[in-house]
Parts: C-alpha cells; sequence; structure tokens
C-alpha cells in the first residue's frame, strides 16, 4: 500500500483524530502532502475552525525550542554567542546576586542547551494556569531572573527536566549576541536562505520573542528545516548552520522521562526500528527526521493538552511513513 493510500485509511478509521496537515520529503522530494480542517488556536486563543493549506501558518509551539538551538548554532558560528562550556551566569552580569550563590555559578549554557539546569521548573500543569512555570515566565516582569533565581533542587548536569526557561535563556543569548531580537535574527540566519517567506514568531507581554514556544511557520516550511538539519547544516549548497553543530546538537547527552535520547533541545527516538531525530510540541506538533531513510516527517496538530497528543503523529511516523 502508497503512503498515500495508508494516511487515507488511517484518517477514515479515526486514527489520526486533530491532523492538520503532513508533509513529508525524501531526498529533498515531497512525497505526501495533505491538509486537514479542524478547530485551531494559537497560543490558547481560539481560530475558529481553519481549513488549512499549504500557505496556512500554525502554532510550533515547543518544535520553535528545537529551532532556537539551530539559531543558537549559527550564532555560535559567528562568534556570537558563549561556548556551551561557559558559565551562564556570568553572561547574565545584571543578577549579581544570582552569580554570588556557589550552587547556581556552577550552571553552564550546556545544562541550559540540555535542560539540566537543576532547577524547580513545573510544566506539567495545564497551559492556561499561571501556576504553570512557562506561562508564569512569560507574565513575569523580567523573564530571565525568572527563570535564573528558581529554587536550586539538584546538581545541574544530572538530570533532564523539561524547562522552557531554559530555552528562554538561550533566546536571550542570542538576542544580546547578535544585538537583535530572535525573531529578526532568525529572518537573516534562517528563514531567508530557506526561503521561508512566510512566518511568525509570537511574543510575550514584554514584547521579546518566546525562544521556547512562539514560531509559526506553515508545514511545508517546517519540512525545509527538517530537510536542514538532514543535510547537516546544508542548505543549496550554502551552509546555514555548521555541520559541526549539527552532529553536536543531535548527540544524546541525558534521557528525557519516557527513554529518549536529549541532546542540544532536540529528542533522539527509535520509531519503527529507525533512529529518529525529533522535534516535538503541545498538541501533535512534530519534526521528525529520518537519516538512514533519508526521509524528513513535518506534522502539525490541534489536540492541544490532551493526554495522548503523542498519538496522533506517531501513527503519521510509525504506521503511515515507516511501515
Amino acid at each position: 500500500m502508497r503512503m498515500r493510500d495508508r494516511l487515507a485509511a488511517a484518517v477514515g478509521a479515526g486514527e489520526v483524530d486533530g491532523l492538520h496537515g503532513v508533509v513529508v520529503t525524501r531526498g529533498g522530494r515531497t512525497v505526501l502532502e495533505h491538509y486537514g480542517e479542524g478547530e485551531d488556536f494559537t497560543w490558547g486563543q481560539s481560530l475558529g475552525v481553519v481549513r488549512f493549506g499549504p500557505e496556512t501558518l500554525h502554532d510550533l509551539r515547543s518544535v520553535t525550542k528545537s529551532v532556537t538551538a539551530l539559531l543558537y548554532g549559527a550564532a555560535l558560528a559567528d562568534r556570537l554567542v558563549p561556548e556551551p562550556e561557559t558559565p551562564l551566569l556570568a553572561r547574565f552580569p545584571q543578577y549579581p546576586d544570582l552569580r554570588a550563590e556557589p550552587d547556581r555559578a556552577r550552571l553552564t549554557v550546556e545544562h541550559a542547551l540540555t535542560m539540566s539546569l537543576g532547577l524547580e521548573w513545573r510544566e506539567e500543569i495545564p497551559y492556561d494556569s499561571p501556576a504553570n512555570a512557562e506561562i508564569a515566565m512569560e507574565l513575569a516582569p523580567d523573564r530571565y531572573r525568572y527563570v535564573l533565581e528558581r529554587p536550586v533542587v539538584e546538581a545541574p548536569g544530572r538530570r533532564w527536566s523539561y524547562c522552557g526557561g531554559a530555552t528562554a535563556l538561550l533566546g536571550g543569548l542570542i538576542a544580546e549576541g547578535t544585538g537583535r531580537p530572535l525573531d529578526e535574527y532568525a529572518d537573516g540566519a534562517l528563514f531567508e536562505p530557506l526561503g521561508i517567506q512566510r512566518h511568525e514568531w509570537l511574543a510575550g507581554q514584554d514584547g521579546v520573542p518566546s525562544a521556547a514556544s512562539g514560531l509559526r511557520l506553515a508545514p511545508r516550511d517546517l519540512a525545509r528545516i527538517g530537510e536542514l538539519v538532514l543535510a547537516e547544516g546544508e542548505w543549496r549548497g550554502r551552509a546555514v548552520v555548521p555541520a559541526g553543530w549539527i552532529r553536536t546538537m543531535v548527540q544524546p547527552r541525558l534521557r528525557t522521562d519516557w527513554g529518549a535520547g536529549y541532546g542540544y533541545h532536540w529528542y533522539l527516538e527509535t520509531v519503527a526500528g529507525r533512529r529518529v531525530v525529533m522535534a516535538a510540541g503541545n498538541g501533535g506538533q512534530r519534526l521528525a527526521v529520518v537519516p538512514d531513510q533519508d526521509l524528513v516527517v513535518a506534522v502539525v496538530a490541534g489536540n492541544y493538552d490532551t493526554p495522548d497528543q503523542w498519538r496522533t503523529p506517531l501513527t503519521v511516523l510509525e504506521r503511515v511513513v515507516l511501515a
């Protein structure tokens, strides 16, 4: 059965509820493209029922984190941001009181890249609640201080713990080092080289683009980012992100709570017996790169905040694409 037929069967059987769009490329050529219809949201605000198409922008939610890691590598190549081993608080001199605490002074940029800061951070609470740490960060008068002053609960580097605040710190380092807001830097460093013309990057109340969850792209353009990772940072003969950074970024360093590997803001999974490099976001957003199949799979969906939101993108990947 062809990939398109397998997807049609899955849609007909109700196995991919909430699916808004899929783009699959192999060797840079589109081999599957599908769009659906359903209610969508942007950062919790309903957009009503949307009929999706090739040009429709979609929240990527935490897939944004993985894009931020790519931008960090691009800025690092130009020596605009610190090396991963750099003490983190040294790059936030506006907080001398925090830097003076020995437990915090041990933090490095790499601890942010691997989400192993060892600070208290709760994002398992629904995202419509100010008790959720990411929402509280967005509401705080100073997002960076909010993250860095969280209570220390363990030594850094020991354990992966999901933390949008870690990504916010990386976004802050990029903005500080490049002298431009994160979204403006992304335009020149990533989107323009890839030919991505339409995009949005949502910002918090302070006007700072959310490095953790603010990016909106069409699935075709999301797939281009996956193709860049697959090609180790090269796009049409141009090195957009250094190959060395891509290899470093997707090297597993820690294990997630469910057993996946975790590199620098990218997950390393095994699906249908294949190694998959993956970016994931709330609602079923996925960008999957399958190196040994020369495949990129971009999925956008609307199952926000539901406990089984992982099911639709996994079905697409496991039973439609890799079957």
